[in-house]
């Protein structure tokens, strides 16, 4: 696993099958150090987050569930709404 320099924090990096990958978490702790998955989560609840994670995983994963996602994105952004990344994988089927 390689390792990258941002604003002196470490970000891991991954290439898997050609593709490189980069940690969010690590990104994340530039805002919270003690907790950063909610930083992530946050994040996830935006529904310009979603609507860029669901744009991106129709044009990359044949195994992409559009039905499914569609509640998510109308519900992305109020108060009640949550989101995690193992919620993203399960519900959509996002490989990883």
């Amino acid at each position: 696993m390689a390792k990258i320099i941002v604003k002196n924090q470490t970000i891991k990096t991954l290439s898997k099958n050609g593709v490189d990958y980069i940690c969010i978490t690590d990104i994340a702790r530039q805002k919270n150090a003690i907790e950063p998955k909610d930083v992530v989560k946050n994040w996830l609840r935006s529904k310009n987050t979603l609507e860029y994670l669901g744009l991106w995983e129709q044009l990359n994963n044949p195994n992409f569930k559009g039905v499914e996602f569609d509640p998510l994105l109308k519900e992305a952004g109020s108060n009640a709404f949550t989101m995690s990344p193992t919620r993203w994988v399960e519900v959509t089927h996002t490989p990883f």
